[in-house]
């Protein structure tokens, strides 16, 4: 296992204006297959799709914690956060 690898949570604005909220180790890779159809599927009806937002970890299950956190935000504190604000 690479030590070294970090690992992000990222948010991304759909095309209809709703968030997506994932993790990954490569936010603008994933960005382009989200973009590709080859994403989630609540992404692949919501294209283009738009890294917003994203923070670094140097540990996967910490990532994964995060990535569930924000998913429990309203939509207004998932702005606010966006934003810099929280």
């Amino acid at each position: 296992m690479d030590k070294a690898k970090k690992h992000y949570v990222y948010i991304l604005r759909c095309s209809d204006g709703t968030f997506y909220t994932g993790w990954t180790t490569d936010p603008e890779r994933r960005t382009k297959v989200h973009n590709s159809g080859k994403g989630a599927k609540y992404t692949r009806a919501r294209r283009p799709v738009e890294l917003i937002y994203y923070e670094e970890f140097d540990d996967k299950i910490e990532a994964q914690r995060r990535e569930w956190a924000i998913k429990q935000l309203t939509r207004a504190e998932k702005e606010e956060l966006i934003a810099g604000k929280k």
